[in-house]
């Protein structure tokens, strides 16, 4: 009970204070709502303006999935290909690293001049925003195989595919989890900051429509939007990783 406490309630008070505090300085100061409008206003719009808004979160979650998808999918890719390939591991790793350092405000109006305003440079964003930390993490994972256990797996004549799927993979879904939960929360980023660079719906564009026309209060409902998608797919990934790792550390027990 008191564990729960801490981890839920806890942070719910903190917030409830920060919310009625925010409010309350609002209205003590008069501060006008295109400056920084008072919670209670944002909801207002938020449920006053759904009607306007909600293509632009529908557009923005159906390509933060897409993208996130892709993503993964390429970055599990990436990190077993340079693990059973050493040699090209040494090569490319570096060039992994060094395609992080470009910052992608800098690259996505490139993608734009070469792919145009569609769908293909906005999946490219947000592919290269995901795909890092799922290589990077399980990488690591691979890594941390037990070498006593690989020993043993060595000695008892298994296979490279054997030693790959029974040993190395299982020990690297914790490290898996871990940069899903990362490329979770950045797929969502990535897929704003696309929209905010070209492209005709899609939050990033509201957030961008309301900004140019000083509606704090549609800014703010664009970014609890944002906060609210990246806590849902980070959730989404929590709950994935209570079934597959503590169902399979129960299965192993008994």
């Amino acid at each position: 009970m008191k564990k729960f406490t801490t981890k839920t309630i806890s942070p719910i008070i903190v917030i409830a204070v920060l919310i009625v505090l925010w409010e309350t300085i609002s209205h003590l100061f008069d501060i006008p709502a295109w400056l920084l409008p008072a919670p209670t206003v944002i909801v207002q719009e938020g449920i006053a303006g759904w009607s306007g808004y909600q293509h632009h979160l529908i557009s923005t979650t159906k390509l933060s999935v897409i993208g996130f998808a892709i993503g993964v999918s390429v970055g599990l890719m990436v990190a077993i290909s340079l693990h059973i390939l050493p040699t090209f591991k040494k090569a490319f790793y570096p060039l992994l690293i060094l395609s992080q350092n470009i910052p992608i405000i800098v690259l996505a109006p490139l993608l734009v001049i070469w792919f145009g305003f569609g769908v293909m440079p906005k999946l490219i964003v947000i592919t290269l925003v995901c795909f890092f930390p799922i290589a990077v993490s399980t990488l690591d994972g691979f890594r941390q195989t037990s070498h006593e256990l690989l020993h043993y797996m060595q000695m008892a004549g298994a296979s490279k595919r054997q030693i790959f799927t029974k040993l190395e993979l299982p020990h690297a879904l914790p490290s898996v989890f871990s940069g899903l939960k990362i490329a979770a929360t950045y797929s969502v980023m990535g897929a704003v900051i696309s929209e905010w660079l070209g492209a005709n719906q899609g939050i990033g564009v509201y957030m961008t429509l309301a900004q140019s026309s000083f509606r704090t209060d549609r800014v703010f409902v664009a970014i609890f939007f944002i906060m609210l998608l990246c806590m849902l797919f980070f959730g989404i990934i929590v709950g994935l990783e209570k079934i597959f790792i503590k169902g399979r550390v129960k299965e192993e027990n008994n």
